[in-house]
């Protein structure tokens, strides 16, 4: 398996996971994001002689957080916008980092991976008949039964036990 394949695998097993990701940051910059950007702006606006104004700041979060829409339009306003572009950026930095590393968890160790020993997903069919006297019966990739074997032929079959 090369790299190119351990990729597309990758992506193949997390797409759904990146797009509810997605989904959640953007609800997130939407409720919280404008909130808290407001909210910095205002500690920014009103600040008092010692510097930032955090009784401001928690007041607007706590008075802004039942209306997000009115926070959403507060936010792109020229005093509040450089706050909210930088809350923005910090929380697509945070969702990267979150999804490169659960990129890097999803990418195959090896080929075989999330197929079960002794899977035959691999046969097409033609691989269960008898493929000639010498090979014999194929029991798993390049693993045959021989046919015309003397002595003892007996195959045990593992599988899962299901009764409940």
């Amino acid at each position: 398996m090369n790299f190119k394949e351990k990729i597309k695998a990758a992506i193949y097993k997390i797409k759904v996971r990146l797009i509810v990701g997605a989904f959640l940051l953007l609800s997130v910059l939407i409720f919280a994001g404008s909130t808290f950007s407001v909210a910095i702006g205002n500690g920014r606006l009103q600040a008092d002689e010692s510097g930032y104004n955090w009784t401001v700041f928690y007041e607007t979060i706590f008075n802004n957080t039942l209306s997000p829409i009115k926070s959403l339009k507060l936010c792109f306003t020229p005093d509040y916008f450089p706050d909210f572009l930088n809350l923005t950026g910090i929380f697509i930095l945070i969702y990267f980092l979150v999804a490169l590393i659960g990129f890097f968890k999803a990418i195959p160790k090896h080929q075989y991976d999330d197929i079960e020993h002794g899977s035959s997903r691999w046969a097409d069919g033609d691989e269960y008949g008898i493929l000639s006297r010498k090979a014999g019966i194929i029991l798993a990739e390049k693993h045959y039964l021989p046919v015309d074997k003397r002595g003892n032929v007996n195959v045990l079959v593992v599988r899962r036990f299901w009764c409940w």
